[in-house]
């Protein structure tokens, strides 16, 4: 679900550029659900991604819209993009920084360096629009990351928080200008159904799962089981997303290149 669409138009005209004449990059594009929502309102539309199965998909949905902007899809990677210096006036990175390598307590240097590569391709004025999530939404804003407690903090820390977001855009040469928090809820109606992560299909929506031993997975679909059948289950999903509604699931930071 592409969350925070506002926050990115709204960004792009504030900063000067204008969505309906804009060339944004959607970097790291993945499916293209970000993608799908941009095109019908942004003036050109460029995808990359190193996977060529997710670009194909991506470039369907593209593909299959009735109003859409012109595109192309580039197969590549993020540290060494197949494009020109000062190329787009905006680029955006839906969930990507935390699939680069890093992890807490070393210093970051996928992100720097995946940043300085964004910079480059950035026209001067351009603006980076990062969707990540900060260390508080990463502990109390998915209810069910307490199912797998193990793989929710190998995950959190492969994030570098918002403070070592905006200080490695700093040193890739950009300038921070703000954080957004969207209010819309991730996977829609289907994330407050407790049994939702019984579904495979689901569970390929966040990382969490893919972190999770073969037996942690195990007794998390146990444990919803055994709470459905006890009746339990909906007061476990209120009471670990009450504070969810206060703390949103991802943040956007944004940059200006100098």
């Amino acid at each position: 679900m592409a969350v925070g669409i506002e926050v990115v138009l709204g960004t792009l005209q504030v900063a000067g550029h204008p969505p309906a004449t804009a060339h944004v990059l959607d970097a790291g594009c993945g499916t293209g659900a970000y993608a799908a929502a941009l095109a019908p309102h942004v003036g050109r539309l460029t995808l990359v991604d190193a996977s060529g199965a997710m670009l194909a998909q991506a470039e369907a949905k593209l593909g299959a819209l009735d109003d859409t902007c012109p595109y192309e899809v580039h197969l590549g990677e993020l540290l060494e993009l197949p494009f020109d210096d000062a190329t787009f006036d905006a680029i955006v990175v839906n969930q990507v920084m935390h699939h680069l390598g890093d992890e807490e307590g070393g210093a970051w240097t996928g992100h720097t360096a995946v940043l300085a590569e964004l910079a480059r391709v950035l026209r001067p004025g351009g603006v980076l629009m990062v969707n990540t999530c900060s260390q508080t939404q990463l502990r109390r804003a998915y209810w069910y990351y307490a199912l797998v407690p193990v793989a929710a903090d190998a995950l959190r820390r492969r994030y570098a928080g918002l403070d070592g977001l905006e200080a490695a855009m700093d040193v890739a040469g950009m300038i921070p200008t703000g954080r957004f928090v969207p209010g819309a809820i991730l996977q829609g109606s289907s994330y407050l159904d407790g049994r939702s992560p019984l579904d495979p299909a689901w569970r390929n929506g966040d990382s969490v799962w893919s972190l999770a031993t073969d037996g942690e997975l195990l007794a998390a679909l146990e444990r919803v089981r055994a709470m459905e059948e006890a009746g339990t289950l909906d007061a476990f999903v209120g009471e670990n997303d009450r504070l969810r509604r206060d703390l949103g699931q991802v943040t956007f930071v944004t940059a200006r290149r100098v």
